[in-house]
């Protein structure tokens, strides 16, 4: 055998292209309907207008001999990893060297890239329910065993619902490896500090290494939930922290991330940020020149006060659909610090009977909690990536179909 035995025992059919391909057949049947899309998370605002001129100067200067870029550093220019270092991290007091830093293009990529440090041995802890990617990376890498149902023979699953206010609880069993996020995907819930020293705590006391996602840090609104791991005290010696400027800046399409692998960071008497780099440098051509351009001017007074406001833009988007599904009698988390809303399907309805039903009676798609994991059955995603005019429409057909659900 020359192929990967592993693909073999992955489910066929990735969540979203599962969503995509429903929505799909019903729009070929139903040429005429006005499908309203809350479910992948991909952003509808344009590019922020400093983000738009700093690409123009860039290619600008591609048109020039003498500023003319070809290959970049597979790090990162320096120019964006010190301004990720300063306004990441020391805008919120937290020391992080830009030599640590290393520009990606997403989070996806380098999330689930960074699992090849390890060993297949590794043992793996993920919240649930979780982002896909964690898991199938992992699962195409060998290291999750079969798939028997619902679940991974040899994952470690912390399950995070209602009954335990989404608090992932430290591991039963010995883990190497765990992913969180915060604000989470899919939920939209936080860890607060005191979750984070706790797991801090555990990881310099097993060895484990953290794997923490920040994607949506840009959607935490006060003082109150972390920003980044590395706020609390030790973090620096158990993490590796991934940030994105997809949902932060509307890069879905341009594609920009970091990874952030501290020199501290060791295992087995190895650096794994001398490992990252040597992954990266031979895997990867680095981030263009341009889009790394535009990620900078993220950071400019008027790239941050028009970034803001398209976050604002989205929050109040999330707003609306929580305080509809509330006002409707269903209880709902996220929405507060994050783009998605998450809950329990009215009616005791499973997760793709819920989406039928809400694609064919309200032309809305939204996404099935079971592709999240086991502990997603019964729920639902809704996201808060679309227009403001989408999104109150959608509002109102929600509010019309719920109560009728619930009969």
């Amino acid at each position: 055998m020359i192929t990967n035995k592993n693909f073999g025992e992955i489910p066929q059919s990735y969540l979203f292209s599962e969503v995509a391909e429903r929505v799909r057949r019903f729009e070929q049947q139903h040429p005429d309907a006005r499908v309203l899309r809350l479910g992948i998370g991909d952003v509808t605002r344009p590019l922020a207008p400093a983000i738009v001129e700093a690409l123009h100067s860039a290619v600008d200067e591609q048109a020039a001999a003498a500023s003319f870029q070809g290959y970049g550093p597979e790090t990162g220019y320096g120019f964006l990893r010190e301004a990720i270092a300063a306004g990441e991290y020391a805008a919120i007091g937290v020391d992080v060297s830009p030599d640590e830093v290393f520009v990606g293009d997403g989070s996806k990529s380098d999330s689930a890239n960074i699992q090849e440090l390890f060993a297949d041995s590794a043992r793996v802890a993920v919240t649930d329910p979780v982002y896909p990617v964690y898991v199938d990376s992992n699962a195409m890498a060998g290291r999750l065993g079969t798939f028997d149902g619902d679940r991974w023979s040899n994952l470690s699953y912390i399950p995070c619902d209602d009954s335990n206010d989404y608090r992932p609880a430290l591991p039963e069993e010995p883990v190497e490896l765990i992913y969180l996020c915060s604000p989470n995907n899919p939920t939209g819930t936080t860890m607060s500090r005191e979750d984070l020293e706790a797991w801090v705590a555990y990881a310099r006391k097993t060895g484990a290494v953290i794997l923490f996602d920040v994607a949506y840090r840009a959607f935490i609104t006060g003082d109150d939930v972390p920003r980044s791991i590395y706020e609390i005290e030790g973090a620096d010696e158990v993490a590796i922290e991934f940030g994105s400027f997809s949902k932060t800046a509307g890069f879905t399409g341009l594609r920009c991330s970091w990874t952030v692998v501290p020199k501290k960071l060791q295992r087995d008497g190895v650096s794994l940020h001398t490992m990252w780099l040597r992954r990266q440098s031979t895997k990867f051509n680095g981030t263009p020149y341009i889009v790394q351009r535009a990620a900078e001017a993220t950071y400019s007074p008027a790239g941050r006060e028009q970034v803001r406001a398209d976050v604002e833009y989205y929050l109040a988007n999330a707003r609306l659909i929580r305080e509809t599904l509330e006002n409707a009698g269903v209880k709902a988390v996220g929405g507060e610090h994050s783009p998605y809303v998450w809950f329990r399907c009215p009616a005791g309805m499973d997760s793709w009977e819920f989406f039928d039903a809400l694609l064919e009676q309200a032309q809305i798609v939204g996404t099935p909690g079971v592709g999240f994991g086991p502990t997603g059955a019964g729920h639902f995603r809704l996201s808060a990536f679309n227009t403001a005019e989408a999104t109150q429409e959608a509002a109102g057909r929600l509010a019309e179909l719920l109560p009728k659900l619930a009969s």
